[in-house]
């Protein structure tokens, strides 16, 4: 059986734009990670997906954005609506 169950979204904290350098490298790898959905992103940092993109065109190069949105453009895992498997928090390697 598939359960579907809503998750009310209200971020964590809301945070400012000044970022900590670790805030901002965890922020580029939860956003690399392909089953890491943008919903996910926004209950820890309170980033919706548009501020979440602004972010990373400035905290990365320009060629590594362009290949981060073409990677994630089509990818369903980076939704929660659309994928299969549910995270509620990030669990990094660290």
């Amino acid at each position: 059986m598939n359960y579907k169950r809503k998750i009310k979204l209200k971020p964590y904290k809301k945070r400012d734009e000044n970022f900590e350098e670790v805030d901002e490298n965890r922020l580029i790898e939860m956003a690399w990670q392909d089953r890491m959905p943008f919903e996910v992103i926004y209950l820890q940092y309170g980033l919706t997906q548009n501020q979440v993109k602004k972010k990373l065109r400035s905290l990365i190069s320009k060629k590594a954005y362009k290949r981060w949105s073409k990677r994630i453009s089509n990818r369903i895992t980076k939704h929660n609506k659309k994928c299969d498997h549910k995270q509620i928090r990030f669990q990094g390697p660290y």
